[in-house]
């Protein structure tokens, strides 16, 4: 699997043995791996756009790592994360998952199987990065359209053909045609099938629905 090599991983136990060794496995594929010895630290020096994925151990003084993902997670910084502990037990494992775990894994883990979650992880924010890439660059576009523009394109999404799209607007067919032709160009397609789904792809990375299948 073809990794982004700026991705990194970064590890959060409070156990240096496990750190080292996580972060040595870790850069046997080729991943850059930055870790970190308590909840606190990685808070303090977490990078402002960080990319990867995190490894973060559960039970950790002060500040658990389900106690630090939530603080991440209200924050807003969606990195995937891969909880791991030696006490695993359904509760905590429920706890992880609805505080948004990409994988829970029970020390000690098979390495190759940990290094497959990791990878999956960071598959998982290389294509969220590329949603939220193509989203916002949708939004500009749609940023960039006259009220004029936006009133022909919330009709034309609802299904209305430009005869019905004329009258509704008090204008002639040929104006509704014109206004088309510009949205059109303005939103970099080539036919309203196109622009259909452009929007419905807006609106479902508006929303985090995650990507079709």
């Amino acid at each position: 699997m073809q990794q982004d090599p700026s991705a990194t991983v970064y590890i959060v136990d409070d156990d240096l043995d496990m750190r080292e060794s996580l972060a040595w496995l870790v850069r046997s594929i080729g991943l850059e791996a930055q870790t970190y010895g308590s909840a606190e630290q990685f808070l303090n020096e977490l990078p402002a756009d960080p990319k990867g994925c995190l490894v973060l151990d559960v039970r950790m003084p002060q500040i658990s790592g389900i106690e630090l993902y939530e603080r991440l997670a209200a924050r807003g910084d969606p990195m995937p994360v891969i909880f791991m502990t030696a006490f695993a037990d359904v509760p905590m494992a429920i706890s992880a998952f609805k505080s948004g775990a990409t994988e829970f894994i029970e020390k000690p883990f098979n390495k190759q199987e940990l290094l497959e979650r990791v990878q999956r992880a960071i598959a998982k924010d290389e294509a969220a990065r590329a949603d939220r890439v193509q989203r916002d660059k949708t939004k500009s576009l749609m940023d960039s359209l006259t009220r004029k523009e936006a009133e022909v394109l919330e009709m034309l999404m609802s299904g209305l053909p430009n005869k019905s799209i004329a009258a509704k607007l008090g204008i002639t067919e040929r104006a509704v045609e014109m206004r088309r032709a510009t949205l059109t160009k303005k939103l970099g397609v080539s036919s309203l099938a196109e622009m259909i789904r452009l929007i419905a792809d807006y609106d479902r990375l508006s929303k985090g629905t995650g990507p079709k299948t």
